[in-house]
């Protein structure tokens, strides 16, 4: 894949305009206490969505590799976020929904997977980080 580029614009008091490679755009924005306009998310949001959206391809395609009926994923995070500058994430949840009459544990097997060889986002982040991992699987 090589170099992953992004170029990001302020367009408005602390709201911004990030462009990437692959051509797609979005805003970024903060609260307005911070001299934001609330017009898009939080830049950290942004980083867990990544996070989510990585683990969720790794885990789909591991299980529809495995041959397991998945219906759907669903991704949660929570972030709790360090009290001081910087105030950088310093404790992470994921809780992974999985629809379908899955194998509990090939599900475990494929976050596991995502989480320890797969997940370019996840191998990224501070290895001090906390990572709490939790799953469910759902039948309706």
């Amino acid at each position: 894949m090589g170099t992953l580029k992004v170029e990001v614009h302020e367009v408005e008091g602390m709201q911004l305009l990030a462009r990437t490679g692959s051509g797609f755009a979005f805003v970024m924005d903060s609260p307005k206490d911070n001299g934001g306009l609330e017009q898009g998310p939080r830049p950290k949001e942004m980083l867990l969505a990544a996070l989510a959206g990585c683990t969720a391809m790794d885990v789909i395609s591991i299980l529809k590799k495995m041959q397991e009926p998945l219906e759907k994923l669903v991704v949660n995070v929570e972030g709790e976020s360090a009290e001081e500058h910087p105030k950088y994430v310093k404790k992470i949840i994921l809780t992974y929904v999985a629809y379908g009459n899955v194998n509990e544990d090939n599900l475990k097997k494929a976050i596991e997977l995502s989480q320890q060889k797969y997940c370019g986002v996840s191998a990224t982040l501070r290895p001090d980080i906390e990572k709490e991992i939790r799953w469910e699987i759902r039948h309706d």
